[in-house]
């Protein structure tokens, strides 16, 4: 708490007044840093204007690749171990990322109903065409290996559509 104080140039009966102990505190910028709210409300924005599953998952792709707030999210604050995030961090970080993921469900759900995919499973998928665009975000991330975002997208999506294709993909 000391560093703390010191850092922000403050007290700390300031900062007790505020939050009555580390825990509180760690929660309220746990909260604060690592919603990723806005990037989800891009992503239902961009996938509403577009007018059918296909170009909803292009849309998906392309901003999901391109918006993902990685300055966001520090994973050495948030993680408990080596490994594993804390509890509030892994709620807040959980709640978000379900949200994104049935939206693509959703989508994936429909382009089956209207028989532009092929019939399998949405969930599996989506989860298939995260996987892909996480490995990006990832190298991204965590190794700085940059990509053109569009590029990629347009690569994911088509390969996505080419496994979605209607009569199997042949």
């Amino acid at each position: 708490m000391r560093d703390i104080c010191r850092e922000a140039r403050v007290t700390a009966p300031t900062v007790y007044y505020y939050y009555r102990n580390k825990e509180v505190l760690f929660e309220a910028v746990v909260r604060d840093t690592i919603t990723m709210e806005d990037f989800t409300k891009l992503l239902i924005t961009v996938c509403k204007k577009a007018k059918d599953p296909k170009l909803q998952v292009r849309a998906f792709t392309q901003t999901y690749l391109s918006s993902f707030p990685n300055q966001l999210i520090n994973t050495g604050l948030y993680l408990k171990r080596s490994t594993q995030l804390d509890p509030v961090g892994a709620k807040t970080l959980l709640r978000e990322l379900t949200r994104v993921d049935k939206m693509l469900i959703d989508i994936i759900r429909e382009g089956i109903r209207t028989k532009e995919f092929r019939a399998t499973s949405p969930r599996m998928a989506a989860e298939c065409l995260l996987g892909m665009m996480n490995r990006f975000i990832f190298q991204r991330i965590h190794f700085q290996r940059n990509y053109r975002a569009a590029e990629a997208a347009s690569y994911l999506s088509n390969f996505f559509f080419k496994a979605m294709k209607a009569d199997g993909g042949n």
